[in-house]
């Protein structure tokens, strides 16, 4: 109830152009909107561009004042914007209409409560990654992030060779797995 007093405001904020409503739009929405692009063939300037039309599609159909928003607005933003994506996807040729036809079937809840778990996902990893501490935190930053190899590793944090930075970093990996683990319940 709460959030559809918020979203309302937030749609009567478009409408009157208030700079605030639309920052906060683009903040609460924007992330998963450039995840659906970006896993699905595009790039940031694709999402950006993306947005911005579905944001106008919204504007013209509050400011119309027969807009009723049915569901939560980020599952209309969603859904605007993957119908968009999929429409720029067909006209440059990256897919093919029976793929296209194939992606409407899905339903938008769906996909969003994926997305919406991997984040949640995402944030459980980076707390449990700050919890990890020290030298497993950076060992795996090391391997994972900076790419790279296990004789860099070696020398970095100064293990006699590398099979025995492989054995701290598997010990390092097991005990992110069990915090992650207990922070998942």
């Amino acid at each position: 109830m709460r959030s559809e007093i918020t979203e309302q405001k937030l749609l009567e904020g478009l409408a009157q152009n208030d700079r605030k409503a639309i920052e906060t739009i683009y903040k609460q929405h924007y992330n998963m909107v450039q995840s659906l692009i970006l896993n699905n063939s595009g790039y940031p300037d694709d999402a950006r561009d993306i947005f911005q039309e579905a944001m106008i599609v919204l504007y013209e159909k509050v400011k119309s004042g027969s807009f009723e928003l049915n569901c939560q607005l980020k599952t209309y933003l969603y859904s605007v914007c993957r119908r968009l994506w999929l429409k720029r996807l067909n006209q440059m040729q990256r897919i093919s209409p029976e793929v296209e036809s194939l992606g409407e079937t899905v339903p938008v809840e769906e996909e969003l409560e994926k997305h919406e778990q991997r984040n949640q996902d995402f944030l459980v990893m980076e707390q449990s990654l700050n919890n990890l501490g020290e030298p497993c935190r950076s060992l795996l930053k090391a391997y994972y992030l900076e790419k790279k190899n296990m004789v860099e590793i070696a020398g970095d944090f100064g293990y006699t060779n590398a099979d025995n930075a492989k054995n701290q970093k598997y010990k390092c990996l097991m005990r992110l797995k069990k915090i992650f683990s207990q922070y998942k319940k």
